[in-house]
């Protein structure tokens, strides 16, 4: 079944509860947060990857082999590539998605509050936690910085 790319879906990621989207005006609404405020993107495989960004060659192992790693990509863009089994059959459906946590901006998750602001709540037999969140590394062409 194909999934409606205008939706939020409450799931939860391999890192914490989260709302997925691809369109990003209808996420910023319901995390009540600033529209012009860049979102995570998440994607399936190394091949969605490549439909954003160039990753430099010297980081393209270190890519390749990150779990549970956000990377911010020379061209600004923050992008985590999912190797969770349950999140990544979810992504398959959609390819990439925007993603942010459950909860209002600097908050803890609250499962009323989130499954309330989302379109369509997707529950697996995990339920529904927050976790520790995904590492940050800030990449330019030939450095990179750990941000988290």
């Amino acid at each position: 079944m194909p999934l409606n790319q205008q939706l939020v879906y409450l799931v939860q990621t391999d890192t914490t509860a989260g709302f997925l989207s691809q369109n990003s005006l209808k996420l910023a609404t319901s995390k009540q947060r600033d529209k012009n405020q860049p979102f995570l993107i998440c994607v399936d495989s190394l091949r969605s990857l490549k439909n954003f960004v160039r990753v430099p060659t010297a980081f393209k192992k270190q890519v390749r082999r990150s779990n549970k790693t956000t990377f911010i990509y020379p061209n600004k863009q923050a992008i985590r590539v999912v190797q969770e089994e349950n999140h990544q059959k979810f992504l398959r459906k959609l390819g990439w998605v925007y993603s942010s946590s459950a909860n209002l901006t600097c908050k803890s998750f609250e499962e009323n509050y989130a499954k309330q602001k989302a379109d369509i709540i997707v529950e697996d037999s995990r339920g529904f936690f927050e976790s520790k969140p995904s590492s940050i590394y800030k990449m330019s062409n030939s450095k990179l910085r750990r941000l988290r």
